[in-house]
């Protein structure tokens, strides 16, 4: 798959720039898109797009327009653009639910419907990032969760309707992700049995490569030994 162009949303994040970084090096051609204004573009980004709100279908559409600009076409995506936040449904507030439901699910909704034109006849790959705690939520992870499993419909959904096209659609799941934050929200844990982002990059490597041709709607946990 050497020359294949793939879109990484989230891509100033911790791990959407280990991701970028992990697939340049082998040899695919990669954009990043990030709500911040400037991506560490280094040597891991061919494009880089800052200052794009992947939650407004004006702002994604403009940017995917640009990648059409100057790189004609694409082969993948990887929706790694999100957030967390952990309240009781109790003593929470409502508005988290709206909040993780538009950086979670609508920005691997918008994304996916913005770069469907820009796919080659021959098909390619979108990996969504769902989570493995979305299989069963637990206290303070409802809105969380909730976000996530709908990632995990979606995935399922749009791999149904694209596999006569020729493009496939999966998510990984994820437990713990070894992220500075996560570190530092969790200073006792023990690390090592964390999903370190390299792993995932690994995973997200295979599903983009031709290798996973027969791999579409798929729901991949990647837990390590949470």
């Amino acid at each position: 798959m050497n020359e294949s162009i793939v879109v990484v949303t989230g891509a100033a994040g911790a791990l959407g720039s280990r991701v970028a970084e992990f697939l340049a090096d082998a040899g695919l051609i990669v954009v990043g898109i990030d709500k911040a204004e400037t991506l560490p573009r280094g040597q891991a980004m061919a494009l880089a797009l800052g200052g794009i709100d992947l939650v407004d279908e004006n702002s994604t559409r403009a940017a995917f327009g640009r990648i059409k600009d100057a790189l004609g076409s694409i082969d993948g995506l990887v929706n790694i653009a999100g957030g967390f936040r952990w309240e009781t449904v109790a003593d929470g507030s409502v508005d988290t639910w709206d909040l993780l439901y538009r950086m979670n699910l609508r920005t691997a909704l918008i994304a996916s419907r913005a770069a469907l034109p820009l796919f080659r006849a021959a098909g390619g790959a979108i990996v969504n990032m769902g989570a493995a705690a979305a299989q069963k939520a637990g206290s303070g992870m409802g809105a969380y969760t909730a976000s996530k499993a709908g990632v995990a419909r979606l995935t399922e959904s749009l791999a149904e309707e694209l596999k006569d096209k020729g493009i496939r659609v999966n998510a990984i799941l994820p437990s713990i992700i070894d992220t500075p934050a996560n570190r530092q929200e969790m200073p006792d844990a023990a690390f090592d049995r964390w999903v370190t982002p390299l792993s995932l990059a690994q995973v997200i490597r295979f599903l983009l490569s031709p290798g996973s041709k027969d791999i579409t709607g798929a729901l991949i946990p990647v837990t390590g030994r949470v």
